[in-house]
């Protein structure tokens, strides 16, 4: 069962994991970050911003954060600058940890219902189902991400949650 304590552990998991592979992709320059590589959302640096379009358009639902005024479909250029996108990354991991900090059973019992424009119809789904898929999309992609960094030459330390937030946060 998904509890606040589990989501406050994805968020401290997502904010420390996100700042290892801006480390590791500010090392590598610009034009390799925006290279095409065959990924889904194509480069690494699309790819980083998909996953930060993901979380506003999340955290639009969960905690009132203004919602992206792009589609999915263009969601890879939400931002475009490095430097811009390195800031609003910082930013949104210390706002989900906020969040995730006021979490509590009785928020997670309820349903959330909203209009999906990835499905073009309203949606209604658990609250818990919707922060695991949230935290899932995040990994899912930054996995992704890792392997673009790996074959550019560069390390992210470990990825493991166990290493990365050894203890549950309460």
């Amino acid at each position: 069962m998904i509890t606040p304590a589990y989501v406050r552990t994805m968020a401290a998991y997502n904010a420390e994991m996100n700042r290892r592979l801006y480390s590791a992709s500010d090392r590598i320059d610009d034009a390799t970050r925006r290279s095409g590589k065959g990924a889904f959302w194509n480069s690494l640096h699309g790819t980083l911003v998909h996953i930060l379009w993901g979380d506003f358009q999340w955290m639009s639902r969960f905690d009132g954060w203004e919602k992206p005024a792009i589609t999915i479909k263009e969601s890879d250029h939400f931002i475009e600058g490095w430097d811009e996108l390195k800031t609003a990354r910082t930013k949104a991991d210390a706002d989900i940890t906020r969040w995730a900090g006021k979490v509590d059973e009785a928020w997670l019992d309820i349903d959330l219902t909203w209009w999906s424009g990835a499905a073009n119809r309203e949606i209604s789904a658990p609250k818990r189902l919707l922060v695991t898929h949230f935290f899932n999309h995040q990994t899912h992609h930054r996995g992704q991400a890792h392997a673009m960094i790996t074959a550019a030459g560069q390390k992210t330390e470990d990825t493991d949650l166990f290493l990365v937030v050894p203890q549950m946060v309460a």
